[in-house]
């Protein structure tokens, strides 16, 4: 199972929200690209990149963080937030990221993705499937629909894409320990889906079990900006 640390930006800087809230802020590090030297120097091979000002806005925000880290480290990033038509999917591509990842257009305007999915192909996208419940959540997180978790994981799979990362927005930022009833649910029903898990993750036990459950990979966010997790024990991480 591969470690994908985790890095949010919000004008710019590395921050990290409580439960999806942009009122619950903290911000950690004014340069992401020493954070991000920081992973790849221990090791670490895959770099997880949110747009939190572009999921908001609906448009990409942070373009200038993402080349930089691209350019700058050898780190496989997946990049997403506020990528919103093809031209956007080009630009990230472009700016150096290996994934785009996109989650609100999935929901909201599937031919969109369609589309993108039949010019770049399945393998260049990261499906973003985050949750309240079992109900997908948008925009940023800040609009939950009706949208159930498996019967779009069905459409989406089948359609091409290889890697989906599933959030549970009320594990996020809390350091409680992942999903794990959620992460079984989705791995007995797709069985031979790339599942990545996302949000909650506070110890290396809790790796240890995801890996158990067969989820492919873990991004790992607050726990290693709160020191409950160090970079070097990511990399060890056996």
């Amino acid at each position: 199972m591969q470690i994908i640390p985790a890095i949010d930006i919000i004008d710019g800087a590395c921050v990290r929200l409580s439960q999806g809230d942009y009122n619950r802020k903290t911000t950690y590090s004014s340069d992401p690209l020493s954070v991000a030297r920081s992973f790849e120097d221990a090791g670490l091979k895959r770099l997880h990149l949110v747009d939190l000002d572009g999921a908001k806005a609906g448009k990409i925000m942070n373009a200038a963080v993402l080349e930089k880290i691209a350019a700058n480290t050898q780190l496989q990033i997946d990049f997403g937030g506020g990528i919103h038509n093809e031209e956007s999917v080009a630009s990230v591509i472009d700016a150096g990221a290996t994934w785009v990842t996109v989650g609100s257009v999935a929901v909201k305007a599937p031919e969109k993705l369609e589309l993108w999915i039949a010019r770049f192909g399945g393998d260049r996208f990261m499906l973003g499937a985050d949750v309240n419940g079992t109900k997908l959540a948008v925009s940023g997180w800040t609009e939950t629909t009706d949208v159930e978790i498996v019967p779009f994981l069905d459409k989406w799979t089948a359609a091409g894409i290889q890697q989906v990362f599933c959030t549970d927005i009320s594990k996020d930022g809390l350091l409680e320990g992942p999903s794990i009833a959620l992460y079984r649910s989705l791995l007995q029903a797709f069985p031979h889906l790339q599942l990545i898990a996302s949000g909650g993750v506070s110890s290396i036990d809790d790796l240890q079990v995801l890996r158990e459950l067969g989820c492919s990979a873990a991004i790992v966010g607050k726990a290693i900006y709160e020191n409950k997790i160090t970079v070097t024990a990511l990399a060890n991480w056996k």
